[in-house]
């Protein structure tokens, strides 16, 4: 008999024990798969459900299981199928979690050759035809074991008749026969179906266990491995043993029975963590050369652009939940120097600083995974960082604005005039990259912005109205952004220096931002454009189209128009277009109109 603290030797002790170096290398996944519910890591909660419903004698007819890939439901779905059947002649005959010793039926169940269990891949068995099977079989009585019990692995794949033909036989199935379900998509089951089932939502294995769970596997293969690498397995594994057992027989392999952290890295393209940490530090102090030759220097040993935006984005949640949860830190998943360094960042950096860069990491991570040219996507997610980290936010932006404060061009400091190195400064307070000590750094928007250099001078060219913004965009050539202004934003409110618009379902999720850049880059002042959720007026457009409508009524109604339109039936007016000429005689007319008002004035 093993020692049964470990669950790991109980899992050899049924599934494993007839396994010889003949029959050829199991998997790591396969040959520590769990036989009992202790082996279940992580999922307590649903194994206090089956244990009181054990010995209450409350059994469900069916039940659900799902989670997503990896984490154990056709593993969890046999050993409720063992522990239904489970038995000892002599000692036990009940239904039970308790499998400390094999039963009668647990090896056959648990290699699945019971002939009373029966599995089935809904993927590949979709069609009411099977189902018919099922529910005819279900007739009859086991055949050996207490329970006949029908195991329906991915049953979501089940076509809508074959879910119909299954109703009748779950609502009310013979007292001998169970059924177990496992789905990575449970919303597309019927309801009808789940309303029948008891339902398990088995949970992702924290790192804590999982490195624990890997450490122990380990051990009894007599593998030596880092604490870091570890850590590096479990994180990859994102919660699935299967997947992280996998990730470590690959490591096996490739280090030669020793797995190194750095081994591990250069396997699955991660970098080196106290690197990214670097790296987080040059962007938050908005030194831009630093970063992206910070960038370059991973990418040059292999580190994938897109994982390496995963990992500051990771980390950059670590330093959120440090500044708000302490001891967020003592998790086991953690290294120390991600801990001792993340608590510099947490007490220095903004939460404003924090919660912008992990929403333009979050957008910047598909946009690398999508480019054709991952490493300059990677470099320009990292420049916006750098420039917009020190950026208010909505609320500070509004008080600056109505305190007149927010066009002023902000006070140099030594940092500024001295240079940091790469002339990528930015605003910020931040330690210093590396092991050195935390370093104050207080400084203005990055040195290279062109809206800050444009805030520096006079303005050179006056925005009066929506209309001039259109002109505007058009004498500098920028088309995109005239037809942006024309046909995507209606105009709430413009004031000098700030407008609110609304965006028209066509206008792209950063239109308004982006006039704002460019108005300022254009103008050399700094201008606001705000989003807002009144209607506005009509589009530029949508006023040029009406007025183009008025004109072609309004020549309708004209007496000579009408006369040729009669002359010529089935003609039609489609355009309407006033002559220069006229426009300048009317509006000399108005101002002579104007002056002899102005002159009988003044004579009476």
């Amino acid at each position: 008999m093993q020692d049964t603290d470990s669950p790991i030797e109980t899992t050899e002790a049924v599934t494993t024990q007839k396994t010889s170096d003949s029959t050829g290398y199991r998997v790591l996944a396969r040959k520590y798969r769990p036989s009992t519910f202790d082996d279940l890591y992580g999922q307590e909660p649903m194994v206090q459900t089956l244990q009181n419903a054990f010995e209450t004698g409350r059994i469900a007819q069916a039940w659900m299981l799902t989670g997503v890939r990896g984490v154990g439901k056709t593993t969890t779905a046999r050993i409720l199928a063992r522990g239904l059947n489970y038995e000892i002649p002599g000692e036990v005959d009940r239904p039970t979690i308790r499998l400390e010793r094999p039963g009668v039926h647990c090896e056959a169940i648990m290699e699945g050759r019971h002939v009373d269990v029966i599995e089935m891949d809904a993927a590949s068995h979709t069609g009411i035809g099977d189902i018919r099977e099922i529910t005819e079989s279900a007739r009859y009585r086991p055949a050996s074991a207490r329970y006949k019990v029908y195991i329906i692995d991915e049953v979501h794949m089940l076509s809508n008749a074959a879910f119909n033909g299954l109703l009748k036989t779950l609502e009310e199935p013979p007292e001998h026969v169970k059924f177990i379900f496992a789905t990575t998509e449970i919303r597309k089951v019927p309801v009808t179906v789940l309303s029948r089932c008891q339902r398990f939502d088995l949970r992702r294995i924290e790192s804590g266990t999982m490195v624990q769970l890997l450490r122990n596997i380990s051990e009894k293969e007599h593998i030596n491995i880092d604490d870091e690498a570890l850590t590096l397995i479990a994180r990859a594994g994102e919660g699935s043993a299967r997947d992280s057992l996998s990730l470590m027989d690959q490591a096996i392999a490739h280090g030669g029975g020793r797995i190194g952290a750095d081994d591990l890295r250069h396997m699955l393209g991660l970098a080196d963590r106290s690197r990214i940490i670097d790296l987080f530090a040059h962007v938050m102090k908005g030194d831009v050369g630093a970063a992206l030759d910070e960038l370059k220097a991973q990418y040059d040993v292999g580190a994938d652009p897109a994982v390496v935006l995963s990992d500051l984005a990771e980390f950059t949640h670590l330093v959120t939940r440090l500044k708000v949860v302490p001891h967020a830190g003592d998790e086991s998943a953690v290294t120390e120097s991600e801990r001792v360094r993340g608590k510099e960042f947490a007490t220095q950096l903004p939460m404003r600083a924090l919660s912008r860069s992990w929403q333009i990491l979050l957008k910047g991570i598909s946009e690398v995974q999508n480019a054709p040219k991952p490493l300059a996507a990677a470099d320009m997610v990292l420049v916006r960082l750098c420039y917009a980290a020190d950026l208010p936010d909505p609320e500070e932006a509004l008080k600056l604005i109505r305190s007149g404060g927010f066009g002023n061009p902000p006070a140099s400091s030594p940092t500024d005039a001295g240079g940091n190195g790469s002339g990528g400064g930015g605003a910020r307070a931040i330690a210093g990259g590396g092991s050195a000590q935390p370093v104050s750094v207080v400084a203005s928007q990055p040195q290279g912005a062109p809206v800050a250099r444009a805030a520096e001078e006079n303005e050179r060219i006056a925005v009066r109205s929506w209309q001039e913004v259109a002109d505007l965009a058009r004498k500098m050539k920028d088309i995109p952004m005239k037809v942006t202004i024309e046909r995507s934003l209606r105009l709430v409110n413009f004031q000098p220096g700030r407008i609110e618009v609304s965006p028209t379902e066509n206008a792209s999720a950063d239109a308004a931002g982006e006039l704002g850049r460019k108005l300022s880059e254009w103008t050399g002042r700094r201008w606001l454009v705000a989003i807002s959720r009144e209607q506005g007026r009509p589009t530029l457009q949508e006023e040029q189209e009406a007025n183009k409508r008025q004109l072609v009524s309004d020549a309708h109604s004209d007496p000579e128009v009408a006369a040729i339109l009669k002359v010529f039936p089935g003609a039609k007016i489609v355009d309407v277009r006033v002559l220069r000429e006229e426009i300048e005689a009317s509006q000399e007319q108005a101002t002579l109109g104007a002056v002899e008002a102005f002159d009988e004035n003044n004579w009476l």
